[in-house]
């Protein structure tokens, strides 16, 4: 990936961390975006100390000013945008479909599901002008099965998926390539939480998939990284799980 410029949002931690690091140990231009702007920064300060190089930026993704400014500044720092990684989400704590608050759902939509619709709105803008580039968005496992008290967010992880097969279509043509990674239970901080307020069973998450343990989020970026390779060249729209086998069970 020398000299290619990458843009990952939720960049601050997990998954969106792992792709920032090893984009960058392959020679990328990494900017991390994140709500968290302090967090954000020190995702770039250990890119910085393996010698890498990185910037940060503030990213409400729910926000098109906010996204625009991002990408804004992504071409005003490196002249061009070759790759990104739309991971910025958020996991509403168990509820069953009647019991869930209006304003939970609205929330959970503006994040996972606009924000994905957003981000690759402003990228796409400047990949057609390059005629060039490569997205993965993060779905996750929930895109693909059912969750019992998980209605909304796997109806924006779902949604995701139709977001990427349609723009997929529509940018092929234009040498962009759009792609979608669906995790299963991944080793992030965001599971850390789901495990302590008990919202998941940490030793059942393990049964569940055949090759009985977590995923790693270094597996995950391994697979992002790959789908913005040339080796992928011929893969467009697909839903790529990274579950261990638990969406075949």
């Amino acid at each position: 990936m020398e000299n290619q410029v990458v843009f990952v949002t939720g960049g601050a931690m997990g998954m969106g961390e792992a792709v920032a690091v090893m984009a960058a140990e392959r020679g990328a231009k990494v900017v991390v975006a994140d709500i968290n702007e302090e967090a954000a920064l020190k995702t770039v300060e250990k890119i910085k100390a393996n010698g890498g190089e990185a910037s940060a930026v503030k990213c409400d993704v729910s926000s098109a000013k906010d996204v625009e400014a991002a990408i804004n500044f992504v071409v005003e720092k490196y002249g061009r945008l070759d790759a990104a990684f739309n991971n910025a989400g958020i996991q509403p704590r168990p509820s069953k479909l009647a019991d869930l608050p209006e304003e939970e759902y609205d929330k959970v939509m503006s994040i996972n599901l606009k924000g994905t619709l957003l981000t690759m709105k402003y990228e796409l803008l400047q990949m057609q002008k390059q005629g060039s580039g490569a997205i993965v968005n993060n779905s996750s496992i929930g895109g693909l099965v059912a969750g019992a008290g998980r209605a909304a967010y796997h109806a924006t992880k779902h949604g995701v998926l139709g977001l990427t097969k349609s723009a997929a279509v529509e940018y092929a043509p234009e040498g962009i390539r759009i792609n979608a990674v669906c995790p299963g239970v991944i080793e992030t901080p965001m599971v850390d939480e789901m495990f302590a307020l008990g919202d998941l069973d940490e030793s059942a998450s393990q049964d569940w998939a055949p090759i009985k343990r977590l995923g790693k989020a270094s597996e995950v970026a391994e697979t992002v990284l790959w789908l913005f390779s040339p080796a992928s060249s011929y893969i467009i729209g697909q839903p790529i799980s990274v579950d261990g086998g638990i969406s075949i069970t």
